[in-house]
């Protein structure tokens, strides 16, 4: 196996960590010595430990001599854990090969700068756009202060999310529902409006077995606090993470009765329309810590989001039943006149699951 190989392999391991190591990378990392994995590692659940230090572990005396595979640059200052490009250096690896630099200001060049003048060989740029797509919420978070914001549409073949009664349970089939779980997983948090609260009383956690743990924070955009008290999101707030983002100088006792069930409420400013700012929101919950938001509904909320450019990509699972033109829509409409203003998007993948497809979308900006 080539260099490519074994990066690809350690950008494997780094999806493990998506969704649980925020506000950290998924990094991954294999040690190979004499064409042999001696050790291997991926990004803890709460971002440490790293996964350098990982495979290092796992790894032993085995590692002195060998080539290590990181999925991002080795990172160079002392935090909670001593730097991963010493701990590599200590351990004697001869070779470290990285995807992509760490833009962090920590880091930045200085981790791969450590391990040259210690006399070890560097290599930089092996599968960087894959990593660069994999940690693209990192890297949005670090260089814009914004999370990477996914959209995620269940629909039918002609985009409609239910039938002009509201029934909308299962437009896809078991296959695209399990995966839509793991979507939630690889996700720090799931956001809806308080419409979808009001509609549905869901959960917005993730149930698949083993993978539930540590759950992805809920985020509800409300910005009258419309949310019920009784609603499954506050009853369980002590158990789930769960955040109301509304308006500043929103009715305090209100506020308040949502704060005593354990529901974090962030207060924020008014857009041009009166509305919840978006870009706003996500930049404090980007501050919280937040890489990577999934948004699940509703049509409003969507279209909000897209009017403000500010969804990254859209995760569009598509049925084979057709609904027909008084069936409701994924997205109210959202000012687009011309063709010019319609939000582009690059198609990424595209997976059968059953009689449904899921494709995904980078959008532009």
């Amino acid at each position: 196996m080539d260099d490519v190989g074994h990066m690809r392999a350690a950008l494997a391991l780094a999806r493990r960590g998506l969704g649980r190591v925020a506000p950290n990378p998924a990094v991954g990392c294999v040690l190979l010595r004499d064409g042999v994995v001696v050790g291997r590692g991926w990004t803890q659940p709460g971002g440490r430990p790293h996964a350098e230090t990982e495979a290092l572990k796992r790894a032993g005396a085995a590692a002195a001599g060998a080539t290590a595979y990181v999925t991002l640059e080795p990172c160079a200052h002392h935090g909670s854990t001593p730097p991963c490009a010493d701990a590599l250096i200590a351990a004697g690896v001869s070779r470290v090969v990285a995807a992509i630099e760490d833009p962090d200001p920590r880091v930045a060049g200085r981790g791969l700068d450590r391990l040259r003048a210690a006399g070890i060989s560097v290599d930089l740029g092996i599968c960087a756009e894959e990593a660069r797509q994999l940690n693209a919420g990192f890297l949005k978070r670090v260089e814009a202060g914004l999370p990477l914001v996914t959209l995620k549409l269940a629909t039918s073949l002609d985009g409609k999310i239910a039938t002009h009664t509201g029934e909308s349970r299962w437009i896809t089939g078991a296959p695209a529902r399990a995966l839509g779980h793991m979507l939630r997983r690889q996700h720090d948090a799931v956001m809806v409006g308080s419409g979808t609260v009001l509609a549905d009383d869901p959960e917005l956690t993730v149930r698949l077995p083993g993978l539930g743990d540590p759950p992805p924070r809920r985020i509800v955009v409300d910005g009258r606090l419309r949310t019920p008290l009784t609603a499954k999101l506050v009853a369980t707030a002590q158990q789930v993470p769960t955040t109301i983002v509304t308006l500043a100088g929103v009715d305090a006792l209100r506020a308040g009765a949502f704060r005593d069930c354990g529901v974090t409420v962030i207060e924020i400013h008014r857009d041009g329309d009166g509305n919840v700012d978006l870009e706003a929101a996500l930049r404090a919950l980007a501050k919280q810590g937040l890489t990577r938001i999934l948004v699940e509904g509703g049509a409003t909320l969507a279209a909000s989001l897209l009017r403000g450019r500010l969804v990254d990509r859209v995760a569009w699972f598509r049925s084979a039943g057709l609904i027909g033109g008084d069936g409701l829509e994924a997205v109210k409409p959202f000012g687009v006149d011309r063709l010019a203003d319609q939000a582009l998007g690059t198609r990424l993948s595209v997976m059968r699951l059953g009689q449904d497809l899921l494709e995904t979308f980078a959008l532009s900006a």
